[in-house]
């Protein structure tokens, strides 16, 4: 076995759940129903059942901390720790770093991405090995414009070389910490605050069907996607 997957190396998971669901028309995204169980569960189970990951973190608001707890009891969740969220996605991914314990590795994931597979866990780890930094991410389909603050055209881009991020994001535990704790501007992945310290990331891929559930839209194609997993 690799050495970055050897379960000597302990391996953590944030799983970032802590966001303020406003462009979900009123649902709390995380405990929406998804073909027979709530969505946050979907990456949870597979963090718990994964046997590279030793430590879970699950960073939720205050209003669902309770919640929160009512379904680590009733899914027995082992691993599983709780924390409460900061303001911004950064501070509550710097919050789960405070309560992991003796990890080598982190990985950080959204906790609306609920299609998280073992294989992209482990995949991730072993891109991780030469950088301490590795992220999920598909090459683009579409073409991508670049505009101005006017919605004009200044620029078509390249489109073999962009690529769509994901989550998980895997990183080695000390990199991933003094990013954060040295973070002093608003980033929208953990990536790039480890991209400010100089430390190359690498990419590796995806899935087009790793959704992440941002609107209520995105929920149903959520049902479609997990339906067709059955």
């Amino acid at each position: 076995m690799n050495k970055m997957v050897d379960k000597k190396s302990k391996v953590g998971a944030i799983i970032v759940a802590a966001g303020s669901n406003q462009r979900m028309s009123g649902i709390n995204k995380n405990f929406a129903p998804l073909v027979g169980k709530p969505l946050l569960a979907w990456s949870v189970d597979t963090c718990q059942k994964c046997s590279l990951v030793q430590q879970i973190v699950i960073v939720l608001s205050k209003k669902d901390m309770d919640e929160g707890q009512g379904l680590r009891e009733e899914r027995d969740w082992a691993k599983v720790t709780l924390c409460l969220g900061g303001a911004r996605r950064q501070d509550s991914v710097k919050e789960g770093l405070h309560q992991l314990r003796d990890c080598a590795w982190v990985m950080i994931h959204d906790g609306a991405r609920p299609f998280l597979t073992e294989d992209l866990i482990e995949d991730g780890l072993k891109a991780a090995e030469k950088t301490g930094a590795a992220i999920a991410a598909v090459p683009v389909k579409d073409t991508i414009k670049l505009a101005n603050d006017k919605r004009l055209v200044e620029e078509t881009l390249q489109r073999d070389r962009l690529w769509a991020v994901q989550t998980p994001q895997i990183f080695c535990y000390d990199i991933i910490n003094e990013a954060y704790e040295k973070l002093m501007v608003e980033v929208t992945d953990d990536a790039a605050a480890v991209e400010r310290l100089g430390h190359k990331v690498k990419l590796y891929m995806g899935a087009y069907d790793n959704i992440k559930v941002t609107i209520p839209d995105d929920l149903a194609l959520a049902g479609i996607i997990a339906r067709g997993m059955l």
